[in-house]
């Protein structure tokens, strides 16, 4: 018996060492061996030609070793973008509403499974065009530092700590935390000092204080880099202190690379580099160099490795004639390859786990479900007024007749907002608000346009629209809401619009169009109460609506269910809780010159004037009370951190979610912010009930910045921690804290 083991063990022991294992015809195509030895392999396979080819976005498969074309252009602002089906999430202005980096992370999540299911599907149908990558230029972390910037709505806000935290959200969702591959990449832009306008973005030299730069512009960049090991920074159009950003040694080199120790890779805006050399009559641009090889060379030597454009061609020749070396292409296709290795784009799907992602899963129901939480969250009740007593909103379930006005309301694709995907189905406002109230009579109307640039027609009849006629019409109705505000139609990405209060995507002016304040003024006057939801991107100056209409819901650009949210707010199957990531001022009159980079004056930690709606601002239909905080210390030294803890009761009558929002004022920096946020927290608190929030704040949350040295430091002294549920000085309570040496 012995020996029959034995001999089946031997048997066994033969069979095993001479099975086949298996065999890649290239050493780069085996993923047991290192990625440095497989990049190796890859890179003395490729002509010089190969390799220049290989260092533009678009690249061009190598058929010879069996590489098919990759374009690294794709977009997941809000979801995946502009190739087909994908679930479409708020506009990210929006979600920088929720203060809430679990939900941005979880929505990243969703949207990087749908990324790894589309890209899967695409390689098996062999399409390899652009927005069909796992190279996401997203997010955008550029600080929103005046609301005429038509890109604005692609950030976070004004804030740079809550930048910072929602875009680590971003990449920690995007890029995953599998131990071996990445799940996609993220890409931080745009590098740097880049806020508008975009009318001359090609051309603008951006100058600002040493303070301003590393305080305002760069603490976001720093983070993702840091701590989120983004993979991709893009540089910006514009430039800094006279050189383009994507060939400034400054901004890639002694910041990027050498103090925060970044390795990856470093992508154009598109057609960036040719904003260098290029002449052209229409659009202004740099012309800081007299050629596309000498932009190309200097790009490539400051470290920008891919080149979103054509410019990079001229490489082939500069290696030829020796202004550049092609050991020093490698060194940027190193980084590229690098990150199409660790993507798994090289290895067979049987050991990528993200191949595994069923196609099923775009635009899922749990997906679209979880889009409407987001649209829950991220809107914010700017005003509520009272009638005979009692609030406005929500409205009475058993209303009867209901009259609906305005352009926004049945509009599907404006809450799409820009850098969309495409959903199956959208649920605009109107739609929303008729399956909230099924047995109530729903009156629509247009009304109006959003702007007054061409005369308002009925689309019907073709005759001009009459604020007074429309008004008529819902003047039996019991209450009136009027859907209006802007569209990315008129915000957005260097656009062709050219209208009163708009240009190229900018505005020029913050009030609501003249139009929309006509017909709210004669939807007023019916003496019926009126309700605001304003769709919009960016701040507006609402001063003549707050002191005149009911109430207020900054509904934002929601996404594919916006509509169902709209309606879960005005009739309380929601409670509303966003908070606003930026300033509403009262006027354009209350801030400084567009083009004015320097931070005095603008947002919350510079401003000193009273703004209509503060940063964080934002009202419920219960009601919050912040008891007093306590410290973990009342003093701390340099190395420790300090833990601040806040009772919030829920004083109301139903159940809802508050934002805490911690704040620093340091009168040891005397020309730094007036206060700054330093932590926040978003708690869901029972009716009558009282939840403890605690939140941690690191020593460098009391940090100052040194102007001569150009650097951050503690210094010792009193701090004032502040904390309250907006940045408004009534809405904060104080407790004092002490750093000893």
């Amino acid at each position: 018996m012995n020996k029959i083991i034995l001999f089946t063990a031997i048997c066994l022991a033969i069979l095993s060492s001479c099975k086949e294992k298996a065999t890649y015809e290239y050493p780069f195509r085996n993923p047991e061996l290192s990625i440095d030895e497989r990049i190796d392999d890859l890179l003395g396979r490729l002509t010089v030609e190969e390799k220049v080819s290989q260092m533009m976005n678009e690249t061009p498969a190598i058929e010879r070793l069996g590489i098919p074309k990759y374009d690294w252009w794709n977009e997941a602002l809000h979801g995946v973008a502009r190739a087909g089906k994908a679930t479409v999430f708020p506009q990210a202005i929006a979600m920088a509403s929720t203060f809430d980096e679990e939900a941005i992370l979880k929505t990243f999540t969703i949207v990087s499974d749908e990324a790894r299911a589309k890209y899967h599907q695409y390689q098996k149908d062999k399409e390899y065009e652009r927005y069909k990558g796992l190279t996401f230029w997203t997010p955008n972390i550029n600080i929103f530092r005046d609301p005429r910037w038509g890109r604005g709505m692609e950030t976070y806000g004004e804030d740079p700590y809550l930048t910072s935290r929602l875009g680590l959200a971003v990449v920690n969702g995007l890029q995953g935390d599998d131990p071996k591959y990445l799940k996609s990449h993220a890409c931080a832009k745009h590098y740097a000092v880049h806020s508008g306008p975009e009318w001359n973005r090609h051309s603008y030299n951006a100058t600002v204080t040493p303070r301003d730069l590393y305080t305002t512009y760069l603490p976001a960049f720093e983070t993702l880099v840091k701590e989120g090991d983004v993979q991709e920074v893009m540089c910006a159009y514009n430039r800094f202190e006279g050189k383009p950003c994507c060939g400034s040694d400054k901004l890639l080199v002694d910041i990027l690379r050498n103090s925060w120790g970044y390795e990856n890779i470093i992508v154009s805006d598109c057609g960036a580099i040719d904003d260098f050399w290029r002449k052209d009559e229409k659009t202004p641009r740099h012309e800081t160099h007299p050629d596309s090889e000498s932009a190309s060379v200097d790009a490539v030597r400051t470290g920008t490795d891919v080149e979103c454009g054509g410019s990079y061609k001229s490489l082939l020749e500069a290696v030829k004639d020796g202004s550049i070396k092609e050991e020093e292409l490698d060194v940027s296709l190193r980084r590229l390859f690098r990150g199409r290795f660790e993507l798994g784009m090289f290895d067979p799907d049987e050991i990528v786990p993200f191949a595994a992602i069923p196609y099923s899963i775009v635009e899922c129901r749990e997906h679209i479900d979880y889009a409407l939480e987001m649209a829950q969250k991220s809107m914010v009740l700017l005003k509520n007024g009272t009638r005979e007593g009692k609030p406005v909103l929500p409205l009475n379930k058993d209303i009867k007749k209901i009259a609906v006005i305005g352009p926004n309301a049945t509009d599907s694709t404006m809450l799409w907002a820009n850098y969309n995907g495409f959903p199956t189905h959208t649920v605009t406002i109107l739609e929303g608000i008729r399956e909230k109230a099924p047995d109530a009579e729903i009156i629509y109307e247009y009304g109006c346009d959003l702007t007054d640039s061409m005369p308002s027609k009925d689309q019907a009849n073709n005759k001009p629209l009459n604020p007074a006629e429309t008004a008529a019409k819902a003047k039996d109705a019991d209450v009136i809401i009027f859907v209006g505000g802007l569209s990315p139609r008129l915000e957005g990405e260097e656009m062709p619009v050219m209208i009163e209060g708009f240009k190229k995507g900018d505005r020029t002016d913050i009030e609501l169009p003249k139009i929309q304040r006509e017909m709210l003024k004669a939807l007023k006057a019916t003496g019926k109460p009126v309700v605001f939801v304003v769709c919009t991107g960016s701040a507006l100056a609402l001063t003549w609506e707050e002191d005149n209409i009911d109430a207020i819901l900054n509904a934002w650009y929601g996404g594919q269910t916006a509509g169902t949210a709209v309606a879960d707010i005005l009739f309380g199957d929601a409670n509303p809780s966003g908070k606003l990531p930026v300033t509403f001022y009262k006027s354009i009159s209350q801030i400084p010159d567009f083009e004015d980079y320097n931070m005095k004056g603008r947002t919350y930690r510079y401003f000193t004037d009273t703004p209509l709606y503060p940063f964080g601002y934002g009202l419920s239909f219960t009601t919050f009370d912040f008891g007093e905080a306590t410290l973990s210390s009342s003093e701390i030294n340099s190395e420790q951190n300090v833990t601040i803890t806040v009772p919030v009761k829920n004083s109301g009558k139903i159940d809802g979610e508050e934002v805490v929002q911690v704040y620093i004022r340091n009168p040891n920096d005397p020309d730094g912010p007036i206060k700054a946020l330093k932590g926040f927290r978003r708690v869901a608190v029972k009716a009558g009930e009282t939840e403890k929030v605690e939140i941690v704040l690191e020593p460098q949350a009391f940090n100052s910045f040194n102007d001569a040295k150009q650097i951050f430091e503690l210094r010792p002294g009193k701090y004032t921690i502040s904390y309250g549920n907006s940045s408004a000085d009534k809405d904060l309570k104080n407790v004092e804290l002490s750093i000893t040496e």
